[in-house]
């Protein structure tokens, strides 16, 4: 999650039948999108504003392979900082371009960062920029050797569409009265 995440959205069945749609075919048009599903133009478009009023949808740069433009290595970056000093780290880690995703956690490491590079020259002056802010403590670096499942909402999507419209869980099944 990040800092834009969704504040109070809640998306339905329909919602989520309309974004599989969009998964599946992210340049269709209201109109090709409504035809499809059953659902007015208007319902579609307001959906649609609502979620990026929201922050439902991403931003589009987040479809962007960072592959595409060079950065052929990616790897997860374990940070441990002065908790007095987080704000500023966070923030000076946002100012470094080839890190791509920053997530405060629990445990024994305070940040988990992902960056990319080009090549494994770039990967150590990388990792020399985040060991050089004020406030970062320790690091530990695993590189990433393959993805094997990316980032994905599909199968989250496809349990809520099924719900027919239900917030519980279709997975759990009902208690059954016993004779």
């Amino acid at each position: 999650m990040s800092s834009a995440e969704p504040s109070g959205a809640v998306v339905d069945a329909t919602d989520a039948r309309l974004l599989l749609e969009l998964v599946a075919n992210p340049r269709a048009t209201g109109v090709e999108l409504a035809t499809r599903l059953g659902l007015s133009r208007n319902t579609v478009q307001a959906r649609l504003a609502r979620w990026e009023a929201s922050g439902v949808l991403a931003e589009f740069d987040r479809r962007v392979d960072p592959r595409a433009l060079g950065y052929q290595l990616a790897a997860f970056v374990a940070v441990v900082v002065d908790q007095h000093q987080l704000d500023s780290v966070v923030a000076e880690l946002a100012e470094v371009p080839e890190v791509t995703e920053v997530c405060g956690m629990t445990g024994l490491t305070d940040l988990t960062v992902r960056v990319v590079a080009r090549d494994a020259d770039d990967l150590y002056r990388i990792a020399g920029r985040i060991l050089k802010i004020p406030g970062v403590e320790r690091t530990n670096m695993a590189l990433v050797m393959q993805q094997l499942v990316g980032p994905r909402t599909a199968p989250l999507l496809q349990r809520l569409a099924r719900t027919n419209g239900s917030r519980q869980d279709p997975t759990r099944t009902a208690a059954r009265p016993t004779r």
